[in-house]
């Protein structure tokens, strides 16, 4: 009787060579609805109906899809007009007012700051999606940033970057310099030991601090640590940009600003946000 042939091995598997991402050793593309907005060609919103309209056209090409990626370099088109990508970087320096929320939604009746700052911007700026650069909680007043460019919300707001924050407090007890010193040198809070900043005593219930992090309600808890509550706390100054518009108003920074005041010459770092 024949014997049965033994049975073939199977081939061993072949490595697959790795999956590649279709935007691998490239830029990643902006959607276009974004790309629109970032360009200050018109408002998020606009965009989006722009492009559904069919009244935008990318490399000549009439696209329906806000979210259609566009390469770099590519030509946009609204209505046969052509859109400049490159744009300058924009800021503006708002006076918060209290009891309005850093974001762009309302919560339980609270306003918040895009609700006062957009309805006052021209139409050349009112074009842009305006970005926060870092937060303010809701009882804190003082200067607080705006900008059409990510890249320097990054750079603001990184602690790598060292730029400084300055802050008064309103406190509870009696500040003296036994009480500050503490700050001069870092204090450990629950989230870790805090860099040294810089404290003047202005009265016996104001403080001045300068802080070169953003964490949550670092100022807040740096003077409670020190036994120092805060009763109100008010934003100075970031960087060598000083508040100098009255509350509930704009103003946009100049070129020199940014660069220096800022410290900003279009390269990002990381983001990192935190409210004070």
């Amino acid at each position: 009787m024949a014997r049965k042939p033994p049975p073939r091995r199977s081939s061993a598997p072949q490595d697959k060579p790795p999956s590649r991402s279709r935007w691998e050793g490239k830029a990643k593309p902006d959607w276009l609805s974004r790309a629109l907005a970032r360009a200050g060609a018109m408002p998020l919103h606009e965009a989006e109906e722009a492009i559904k309209s069919g009244r935008v056209t990318l490399n000549g090409r009439v696209v329906q899809q806000p979210l259609a990626p566009v390469p770099e370099g590519a030509v946009l088109r609204v209505d046969g007009v052509p859109i400049q990508r490159e744009v300058e970087t924009r800021v503006l320096a708002f006076h918060k007012p209290a009891d309005l929320l850093t974001s762009t939604v309302g919560q339980h009746g609270t306003g918040t700051v895009y609700e006062v700052l957009l309805p006052q911007l021209p139409d050349e700026l009112s074009r842009y999606t305006w970005h926060a650069i870092g937060r303010l909680d809701r009882g804190t007043t003082g200067l607080l940033l705006f900008t059409n460019d990510e890249k320097l919300v990054a750079h603001v707001t990184s602690p790598e970057t060292h730029l400084p924050k300055r802050y008064v407090a309103t406190v509870q007890g009696t500040a003296d310099e036994e009480k500050v010193e503490p700050l001069r040198r870092g204090v450990l809070l629950e989230d870790g030991p805090t860099r040294p900043a810089k404290v003047k005593i202005r009265d016996a219930h104001t403080v001045e601090v300068s802080i070169t992090e953003g964490r949550h309600h670092q100022v807040k808890r740096m003077l409670g640590a020190v036994g120092l509550p805060v009763r109100a706390l008010h934003r100075e100054a970031v960087g060598e940009v000083v508040l100098d518009v009255p509350e509930g108003t704009f103003r946009l920074l100049t070129p020199e600003e940014i660069s220096q005041g800022l410290r900003f010459s279009g390269a990002g770092a990381e983001r990192t946000h935190g409210q004070h």
